[in-house]
Order: C-alpha cells, then structure tokens, then sequence
C-alpha cells in the first residue's frame, strides 16, 4: 500500500464540532480549535476527498456546528447523532463511510476522549487506515487528550496535522491545479505563513502593469 494520502485513497471525518463543547474542551484554545478544524473542512474541498460530518441536532443541548466550519462547509448535510459515543453505532454514518470506497480514514473531531476515540477504535477495528488530525481534536484537559491520542496510536492510529495533511495531498508548489487555493488556505489558517507571503509579496517589484 502506498504511503502516502491521496485524494484517491483517502476520505475525511469530522465529528461533532458542536458549539457547545467549546465550553467544556481546555486541552486547546477555542480558537485554535476552531481555526484547524475549518482548515481540514476547506481541505477536503480542495482535493476532492469525500467528507463525512457528523453532529447532534441543531436543538440539542451541544448546538449546531461552529458557524466557521458551516461556512466552510457550504452546502454539505451531516449524519445527525442521537447519544451515541462511537459514530458507527449509527447506520447512516456506518453506510456512510462504506460508500466512499475508502479504506483509509482522515478523522478529528470532539471530544477526543469521547466520540473521536471509540469512533477511531471501531474503524480500526473494521480494518480501517487510520490518521487522527491531533490538532484539530481537543479534550477535558490536556492530559486526557494526550492519553486518548496515545490510546489510538497503540491501537494503530497515526497522528497528523491539518499542516502535514495539506501539504501530503498537495506535494509541491507545481500542482499548479490546487497551488493558489493551498497558498490561500495556508494564508487564512497558518499566522506564520501568512506574515511570510506577506513579506514575500512586499519584496516583489511592482508588475508592469501597475505601474
């Protein structure tokens, strides 16, 4: 099996980013959290790759999706959850991920002690690849984080970054098909890079055509 994800091998699940777990999540700020996770959303549009999102109802007590991923999103339905801890305790969502014909899984999500856990354990289980998106996935504390993160990669799991993942299915700046929305995701989500194309752009002369 190749090494390396790609828009052909790979799908994307994200599991309840709800507003109301911002609340309870300390392993991360609010914001970081949020910023990452609507990265791994506008990656997913990007390359193509088959996106399964997962949520309570809007009504429930945890509330609707952040309103950034939604935006990400744009017009995207979500597997509804009704309590359940582990996602493929849920038809739908189950079905969901067979029909990707994937068989390796890009997966982040709240709370990472919780749902993304037993979620990540079932599809290993199922014979699923797994790469968990640890900075995009936030818990109680940040002890309970990294104890569920090790949990997953003894299970089998590999971490990643939503850096890492962006840069893997993109490869080079000569992928010219997705290189301006790369650059433009990195721009919105990395402040480091973003103050870099900065510079990079002051130091540029002029185009002839502004002058």
């Amino acid at each position: 099996m190749a090494r390396h994800l790609t828009a052909e091998n790979s799908a994307m699940v994200l599991i309840d980013y709800a507003i109301g777990f911002a609340t309870m999540f300390r392993s991360q700020a609010t914001a970081d959290n949020v910023n990452n996770a609507t990265a791994l959303a506008k990656i997913a549009r990007i390359y193509g790759l088959p996106l399964i999102v997962t949520n309570g109802p809007d009504d429930a007590p945890a509330g609707p999706l952040y309103p950034e991923l939604t935006a990400a999103l744009g017009v995207h339905t979500f597997i509804e959850r009704y309590g359940e801890f582990d996602a493929f305790d849920r038809e739908e969502f189950a079905t969901a991920v067979q029909a990707t014909g994937r068989r390796r899984l890009v997966m982040a999500g709240l709370m990472t002690e919780g749902c993304l856990l037993a979620t990540v354990l079932t599809a290993l289980d199922l014979g699923f690849e797994v790469f968990v998106v640890e900075d995009a996935s936030a818990g109680e504390t940040r002890g309970t984080h990294e104890t569920a993160v090790q949990r997953m990669i003894q299970a089998g799991a590999r971490p990643v970054t939503w850096l890492s993942l962006a840069s893997e299915y993109q490869r080079s700046w000569s992928n010219e098909k997705t290189s301006a929305a790369f650059g433009e995701l990195l721009s919105q989500h990395n402040p480091a890079f973003a103050l870099h194309y900065a510079h990079e752009n002051h130091l540029r002369p002029p185009s002839p055509t502004a002058l």
